[in-house]
């Protein structure tokens, strides 16, 4: 085996990349660790990847339920926009707190309030509202999709890590054989 590792180890936002080691002799002769260092560093990573994909999980959770109540939004925004001008009243159903909920008897309007976060709400005419959600609707899948490209990312680093770990504690535990062996064999 001519290298140590592959020349590809990169970095993707802020999450480094996994070393592939093809030769555990000289990976431990270039990284100046002996096996149980190595072997304690690789875990450390493992772990370190371990904590930033359950961070990377909880904001795709997040994301992924941001997603549908910015759709049932714009999907209000838009019934607001169309019952406009007919002189038609608005039955609808609204979340006052979790679990409870209220009917509310909408006449015509040309305004909305949107609830911006941090005890922040603002009041927008329906094109400005629609704006902005189809704004915050198209952030919010891209933040998603880049997302989901990390966490594949890292899950392949985990993924590499795992095979390394396994790598050099079976080199390991191959060398101790083999010294065994010889010292058995100089004993006879």
């Amino acid at each position: 085996m001519a290298s140590s590792s592959s020349a590809s180890v990169t970095e993707r936002r802020g999450i480094p990349g996994a070393q592939f080691v093809e030769d555990v002799q000289t990976y431990l002769t270039q990284s100046g660790l002996d096996v149980g260092s190595a072997l304690a560093f690789l875990q450390e990573r493992l772990q370190q990847y371990k904590v930033v994909e359950m961070k990377l999980l909880a904001q795709q959770r997040d994301l992924q339920a941001k997603i549908p109540d910015i759709e049932k939004c714009l999907d209000v925004v838009a019934t607001l926009k169309a019952k406009k001008g007919t002189g038609e009243e608005f039955i609808a159903d609204f979340e006052v707190s979790e679990g409870i909920y209220s009917q509310a008897r909408i006449e015509e309007t040309d305004s909305v309030c949107l609830w911006l976060g941090a005890n922040v709400m603002l009041e927008y005419s329906l094109d400005e509202a629609t704006g902005l959600l189809q704004k915050n609707l198209d952030n919010a899948r891209a933040s998603l999709e880049v997302l989901i490209a990390d966490l594949q990312f890292l899950r392949d680093q985990v993924t590499i890590t795992q095979v390394t770990i396994a790598r050099v504690y079976n080199w390991d535990v191959h060398q101790r054989r083999i010294q065994q062996a010889a010292a058995t064999t100089a004993q006879d």
